[in-house]
């Protein structure tokens, strides 16, 4: 029989009513003949509740403790989801990561995916069973130990189960219909998408749109499993949702398909930085070992024989997470104090925002990067930094603009329209 994965997130399990809806939309994919894999979240909000009770227990804790309690929620859901289509005359089990087996690495909260064996579930299949609901977000450690993935862990599972079982598709219910050209909440223009190809999604994914996580879409990307994101809470229909896929399967293309953005940024300059080779891996270097996420990097032009200096100076300015601005700071500040780094002062700016322009086509269209600064230039938006890639152009600009520059580049480049 085809293979289907379908995942199931948060707010699609929030309660016995939504698990109930989503277990009709599994019997409807198994009426059409699929063996399905259902992986499921734990219950909205119950995760946050449970690392409450691990943070309050034991501000300190155990990381193997922590993935033990964070991923009972998903657990109690599958069981649930399993007992539901057990009522509906479905044959259905539940599995825990460790069951399957879902092999992954030993970093307690942040693991990664070894390997996925077939033989389980495939076993099951052959014995009559029509659906295997699995426990996303967790998997096994070499040591036997629970371990859990990290944000966004149970799409990232939706996408590895799909891989490794060859799927046919792998689809992710959400609270939100599909992939929009940017944000509804900003731009009532926004539209959706009917297809998006996978590196428009990862960079939308990374620059700031909350519909998918990034190491999914990666993991997508990689083995070129088929994506359809929508909504749990509209009725099925063949062609619902958007489909994230390879680019040959989209025909055609805009020069830009999406406008993305990131409030929680921050900038930061370091004033009268020594030009000499070497410099730029002595400032990130610490940035990396301390955890710091950089993203937009950009160096001025030298000046010589400043200030005493011998040779050139120059500033850095870099932006990073605005969460991860104190670790930034004391990495640099340390760096300098112990001689790696000479700078003469460090300027953070946590009030700006990233907002990007995304799409495939950029590599046969001119002209999107002229488009969108003479849009942001008209509507008065100064540009603080610049980051280029071939399919996206990202700049900072200062927050109380960002839903201006949003809405502006969505009109310019006509992404309310289709083709």
């Amino acid at each position: 029989m085809p293979i289907l994965v379908m995942k199931f997130g948060g707010t699609s399990v929030a309660n016995l009513d939504r698990i109930q809806r989503a277990a009709k939309r599994v019997a409807l994919e198994v009426a059409k003949g699929y063996d399905v894999i259902v992986i499921v979240s734990a219950m909205s909000g119950e995760t946050n509740k449970l690392v409450g009770f691990v943070n309050e227990t034991s501000p300190l804790y155990d990381a193997r403790e922590y993935d033990a309690i964070v991923s009972s929620g998903e657990n109690v859901t599958a069981g649930l989801m399993a007992l539901r289509l057990q009522e509906m005359g479905i044959a259905a089990r539940s599995w825990q990561g460790w069951q399957v087996p879902i092999n992954t690495t030993s970093a307690h909260g942040a693991a990664r995916f070894i390997d996925i064996p077939r033989d389980n579930i495939d076993g099951k299949f052959a014995e009559g069973f029509q659906v295997a609901v699995v426990a996303g977000f967790q998997g096994v450690s070499a040591e036997g130990r629970i371990t859990t993935l990290g944000r966004g862990g149970s799409d990232t599972t939706a996408v590895a189960f799909a891989a490794a079982f060859e799927a046919e598709r792998c689809d992710i219910y959400t609270d939100v219909d599909g992939v929009y050209t940017t944000d509804p909440r900003i731009s009532s223009k926004a539209r959706k998408l009917d297809k998006i190809a996978f590196e428009e999604m990862l960079e939308l994914a990374s620059l700031g749109a909350k519909v998918l996580q990034t190491r999914s879409v990666e993991l997508a990307m990689r083995y070129n499993v088929k994506l359809r994101v929508l909504s749990s809470f509209e009725e099925p229909s063949d062609d619902a949702g958007t489909l994230v896929c390879a680019e040959e399967m989209i025909v055609e293309s805009k020069a830009v398909s999406g406008v993305a953005y990131s409030r929680d940024e921050a900038k930061v300059t370091l004033v009268t930085v020594e030009d000499k080779p070497g410099i730029a891996a002595a400032i990130f270097g610490p940035l990396a070992d301390a955890g710091v996420n950089v993203d937009m990097i950009v160096q001025n032009i030298a000046e010589s024989g400043y200030k005493g200096h011998d040779g050139g100076v120059t500033d850095m300015t870099f932006s990073c997470p605005v969460d991860q601005l104190a670790r930034a700071e004391k990495a640099l500040n340390d760096a300098k104090a112990d001689g790696r780094i000479a700078f003469d002062r460090l300027e953070a700016d946590t009030d700006v925002a990233k907002v990007s322009v995304v799409g495939i086509g950029m590599r046969s269209h001119a002209g999107v990067a002229a488009k969108m600064f003479e849009t942001l230039s008209k509507e008065g938006v100064n540009i603080k930094v610049i980051a280029t890639s071939e399919i996206k152009i990202s700049v900072l600009i200062d927050r109380k603009y960002m839903e201006l520059a949003v809405q502006a580049l969505h009109d310019a480049f006509e992404l309310e329209v289709e083709g």
